[in-house]
Order: C-alpha cells, then structure tokens, then sequence
C-alpha cells in the first residue's frame, strides 16, 4: 500500500502541531492518517482556506468541495469513514 498524504502534507499548509487535525489523537488512524490527518473536515476548529473553520456541520458543504476530501474518498473507496462515523468516534 502507498503512504497516505494527511491534510497538512496534501495543503501544505505548514500549521502541522498547531492545526486540530494534527493534533486530535482520538482520530488516529482513520482512513489510514496521522492523528486527524485524513478526518480533519470532521474535526472542528481546523483552519483551512486562510482562516479557522467551525465544526462539522459548519463547514461540511466547504469540505465536500475540497481536493484532499475528494482524494481520501478516491483513495479509501468502500473502506472510507465519514463524518458522522468520525464525529461519533471523537465524542465516546
């Protein structure tokens, strides 16, 4: 199996051990990523297209136009966790 880019890898956004995603070890693992590297449109206070984004249901419709979201679900295919799953992780 390849390596699967994580968020900050894909975006280069070079927020990796500040942003959320990189940070929430309750999401590690999920759909092959570091941490919430590869759930982070689930994970709330991310920051993504210059600024901090909400949580899930805020920012869902942004995230489901976006290139990385599109390759983890390409990628992942049936083995793909969503949100809902990801965001019932987090909360237990």
């Amino acid at each position: 199996m390849t390596q699967r880019l994580n968020c900050w890898e894909f975006k280069r956004c070079g927020r990796q051990g500040t942003c959320p995603a990189s940070t929430e070890k309750r999401a590690d693992g999920i759909n092959g990523g570091k941490n919430g590297g590869r759930a982070c449109w689930a994970i709330a206070g991310t920051f993504c297209g210059g600024k901090i984004q909400g949580v899930y249901s805020q920012k869902l419709a942004s995230c489901l136009k976006c290139d990385f979201y599109k390759l983890v679900l390409r990628e992942e295919g049936k083995a793909f966790i969503g949100g809902r799953e990801i965001v019932k992780r987090l909360e237990s």
